[in-house]
């Protein structure tokens, strides 16, 4: 049986099609949040970058945030909806070219398992309004052990 390279394209575009639908907004298939906007009202208020975080599940590129070098006394908020998300007393260089915590505020994200990409993650989001902001993982440093691993581009820093 042979291949055509038309029947290889297809059938490479529909894989790719399954998995932009199971990337897509699992957190908010799932979950209600107290601030839903239109795709549109998103766009509206997001700039490209932090739309493409925050309601396409993307990942910024490494060490581009201007966060990532953000040592000042303040909060890390979503650039979606100002929630607070992470004090910055839990911040440390990780040395992965994101924003890294060991803790989030009480009750500011929730997480669910992520399967894209070939491997098993744990996606955070915001708790008020769903927003994609990276994943956790357990190679962080005490108290907690973890790394919470997030885009920049989906947080503002609001100064103490």
């Amino acid at each position: 049986m042979r291949i055509t390279r038309r029947e290889l394209i297809g059938g490479a575009g529909a894989v790719v099609a399954a998995g932009i639908v199971v990337a897509q907004g699992p957190a908010e298939a799932a979950e209600h949040f107290p601030v839903t906007l239109s795709d549109a009202e998103w766009r509206k208020r997001l700039s490209p970058a932090a739309y493409r975080v925050l309601r396409q599940e993307a990942t910024e590129r490494p060490f581009t945030s201007p966060l990532l070098n953000e040592h000042r006394a303040g909060t890390f908020a979503c650039a979606g909806c100002a929630r607070p998300l992470f004090s910055s007393r839990t911040k440390f260089e990780s040395g992965t070219g994101w924003p890294s915590f060991w803790a989030p505020i009480k009750g500011a994200v929730g997480t669910h398992r992520d399967v894209t990409l070939g491997m098993v993650r744990t996606e955070v989001h915001c708790a008020r309004c769903g927003g994609h902001l990276g994943h956790v993982f357990d190679d962080g440093p005490k108290p907690t052990g973890l790394r919470y691993c997030m885009n920049g581009v989906a947080m503002k820093f609001v100064q103490a």
